[in-house]
């Protein structure tokens, strides 16, 4: 269900919006064999678990890492160490296990996303001078979402000719 039209909040449109689309991964993710999750039918070989682990971490780089400065093992782990590098599995990763973590990390967005949106992101973690501010790094994740669920859409019609919201 789309966010609440009336909305005028900003923090709570951003978290509003943050919460559909990672609603909107579990939905096109759901009834995909395990199989289907771990294989590509696209040219740039990604398969629909690889996107969906690379949305957990994209997250945790920006709010977590980023913003709050928290400490981060392997921040990008999805894609072997390397900014915009292939995504990557491991064999114990599982749907349910990623859908939990992207939940657990809406979770922690709203622990986050509490204070001024034009704060600046701390140093210390993603940063080591001036980061950019909390709205921006809202903008930067939704966007992200917004991309990523539109290429799922494609994937998970070629999978099995599901289509819709």
């Amino acid at each position: 269900m789309l966010p609440d039209d009336q909305l005028g909040d900003t923090r709570e449109l951003h978290l509003a919006w943050l919460d559909f689309y990672r609603e909107t991964v579990a939905r096109k993710l759901a009834g995909l064999s395990d199989l289907e999750l771990r294989t590509s039918r696209l040219p740039s070989g990604w398969s629909p678990l690889e996107l969906l682990k690379h949305l957990v971490f994209m997250e945790r780089r920006w709010l977590r890492w980023g913003f709050a400065a928290e400490p981060f093992e392997e921040p990008f782990a999805d894609s072997a160490g390397i900014d915009d590098g292939p995504w990557l599995l491991e064999p114990s990763d599982t749907l349910d296990g990623l859908l939990a973590a992207l939940r657990d990390g809406g979770v922690r967005a709203r622990e986050i996303v509490t204070g001024d949106l034009a704060a600046k992101a701390a140093i210390g973690g993603r940063f080591d001078a001036e980061g950019p501010t909390l709205n921006w790094i809202l903008f930067h994740v939704l966007q992200e979402y917004a991309r990523h669920v539109g290429q799922l859409d494609v994937a998970r019609e070629l999978a099995d000719g599901a289509t819709g919201e």
